[in-house]
């Protein structure tokens, strides 16, 4: 990958990112609970379960790695979903890679959090010592291609994914 500089900050919302508490499971289970939230995270709601994992696996990334999956809060302080980075979790795709991601309950959307946090969340992983990210994104996702942009991120390949054959775009940034 070519290093490139990242975008101009346009005027972005206030965001903060914190490593996900356990009652941070349930929290996401509520603000992701939304059809329009799911269509393309397998189009229905997860269990709580999947979120009490999830949260606990973040938890593990931030001491091992120094970063995850954080909970982002508005500037309120009130939790509005999740951005950051892991390892990516699959065994089809960007084997290796860092990927980071976001995702935001409904009522946060078309504000800019998105683009926001998944700015913070570069620094992050770049101060933590990471030289290069993907983010896989679900070819219907126009928001999410958006983000990826905003960011300065080039697709890289064309994925169909194991579970569903859905086309996933593969974007990736050099930091």
């Amino acid at each position: 990958m070519t290093k490139q500089a990242l975008p101009t900050k346009t005027t972005l919302p206030v965001v903060h990112l914190r490593v996900p508490t356990h009652e941070d499971a349930f929290v996401w289970h509520r603000l992701f609970d939304d059809p329009d939230v799911m269509e393309f995270h397998g189009g229905r709601s997860a269990e709580l379960s999947v979120y009490e994992e999830l949260t606990a696996r973040q938890r593990r990334h931030d001491a091992e790695l120094g970063f995850c999956f954080w909970t982002m809060l508005d500037a309120d302080g009130e939790p509005i979903g999740f951005t950051g980075a892991q390892p990516w979790p699959n065994d089809w795709g960007p084997r290796g890679e860092i990927e980071i991601g976001w995702r935001l309950g409904r009522a946060a959307w078309g504000k800019g959090y998105a683009t926001a946090a998944a700015q913070a969340t570069l620094e992050r992983v770049r101060a933590a010592g990471v030289r290069d990210v993907v983010a896989m994104v679900d070819a219907r996702n126009a928001r999410s291609v958006a983000v990826t942009r905003r960011l300065g991120m080039q697709l890289a390949r064309t994925l169909t994914t194991p579970v569903g054959k859905v086309e996933a775009l593969q974007f990736g940034l050099a930091l």
